[in-house]
């Protein structure tokens, strides 16, 4: 295990907890992914500097509501790298207003965006990664072999698969962030292509594959089984071929599974709340999940704006979110509830009212196929180390949960 790819400790920014802050730069993007669920894509939408400006210094300014030890600043889109020009003007903004207030974020702060890659290899976009290099984390989305990241990350207008322009770009990137994951989604008509889709990653030279399920209540009859199945085969690939030793994937993790004690283990899965998101206009949410681009069924649920800023009592309800208020009593009691995830703008669009709190529960039985298929992954990883006497240098050697994105 000693040469797994992960993120080094001791960052400064990573010290203690991060304060997350996004920019909704854009909601326009070259792809038209069948899977997103940003619903309100449009080209219009764009965020003005002087929009960005006034957020940066209503959040400096009040710094006794931000007292976490770090921050990161998130931008996103649509595709974010559209607005590149953008967000190197905020950037700059945001180094040199932290360096003049003698800000306790300055030092110990991060940029962090997630990109299609289709544009990462232009000057201008590579002109901001120099610049930042050593305050940036950038990730880039593939979905794994062509004909699955072709099925659905397809371009808005010509409707073809992205494939060719995105991997073409990975060793660029990987050679600039080698301690980056890329982010891997899952719906039904993906599913049978999960194992060979990682595998192929780990073959482009990337060694931390993060992969969920959408949220959405997209499952059909037998999807969880056929999820089973594909894990299974993914599981029998990495362990047969020792490719845990160098590679990772989050559907494989010893902690998920197992009973969670309510009183112990009851926080919120998300930072919803805790983080704050800005759009174009300058108002404030808890997640960019709140946002109207990102919702079907409800509207925007705001905590403030720019020119009056945060309304408690509109973040309120976030502040007590955990587990158990939210969830269903079966939940609470499931024997395998630790690492059945949730997101909270999803609970929100998909409730009979306007709450947060009422989980939305479509991954059940997924989480149940993979809490199966997690199971005999370690189960078999560990008679083969018993077999072949490595049981202790890898218990040794193993990185912590902490390390390994899920």
């Amino acid at each position: 295990m000693e040469n797994l790819k992960i993120r080094p400790e001791g960052k400064v920014w990573q010290d203690g907890v991060s304060k997350s802050i996004t920019f909704i730069v854009t909601k326009d993007c070259q792809l038209a992914c069948k899977y997103c669920y940003l619903v309100g894509k449009n080209s219009k939408e764009r965020m003005s500097f002087e929009t960005a400006k006034s957020a940066v210094d209503y959040i400096l300014s009040h710094e006794s509501q931000f007292t976490e030890a770090s921050v990161v600043w998130d931008f996103i889109g649509g595709e974010p790298f559209l607005e590149v020009d953008l967000i190197d003007r905020i950037c700059d903004y945001i180094k040199i207003e932290m360096y003049r207030r003698n800000h306790h974020w300055f030092g110990s702060y991060r940029f962090s965006l997630t990109t299609n890659g289709i544009n990462y290899d232009t000057p201008k976009v590579q002109d901001f990664i120099k610049k930042n290099k050593n305050h940036l984390s950038v990730g880039l989305t593939i979905d794994g072999t062509k004909v699955k990241h072709d099925l659905n990350r397809i371009y808005k207008k010509s409707g073809k698969g992205s494939y060719e322009d995105v991997v073409r770009n990975i060793p660029l990137w990987m050679s600039q962030f080698p301690f980056e994951g890329t982010k891997v989604t899952i719906s039904s008509e993906d599913i049978p292509y999960i194992a060979e889709s990682v595998l192929h990653i780990y073959s482009l030279g990337i060694h931390q594959v993060n992969i969920n399920c959408v949220f959405e209540d997209v499952w059909k009859e037998g999807d969880d089984k056929l999820f089973e199945r594909q894990l299974v085969s993914l599981a029998d690939s990495i362990i047969d071929n020792d490719l845990y030793k160098d590679y990772s994937c989050s559907f494989f993790s010893e902690h998920i599974g197992k009973p969670q004690n309510p009183i112990d283990e009851n926080q919120n899965w998300c930072g919803a709340g805790q983080m704050l998101a800005i759009d174009a206009n300058g108002i404030f949410y808890p997640c960019t999940r709140f946002a109207q681009y990102s919702l079907r069924e409800k509207k925007a649920w705001t905590i403030g704006n720019i020119h009056d800023g945060i309304d408690q009592n509109r973040l309120r309800p976030f502040l007590t979110l955990d587990r158990c208020t939210q969830s269903k009593p079966e939940c609470i009691s499931c024997e395998v509830s630790r690492g059945c995830a949730w997101c909270q703008g999803e609970n929100y669009d998909a409730a009979e009212t306007p709450t947060a709190y009422q989980r939305a529960t479509a991954i059940c039985k997924m989480h149940k196929a993979r809490v199966r298929a997690n199971n005999y992954y370690w189960n078999k990883l560990y008679r083969k180390l018993e077999l072949e006497g490595l049981r202790e240098e890898f218990e040794k050697n193993k990185p912590k949960s902490k390390d390994l994105i899920c």
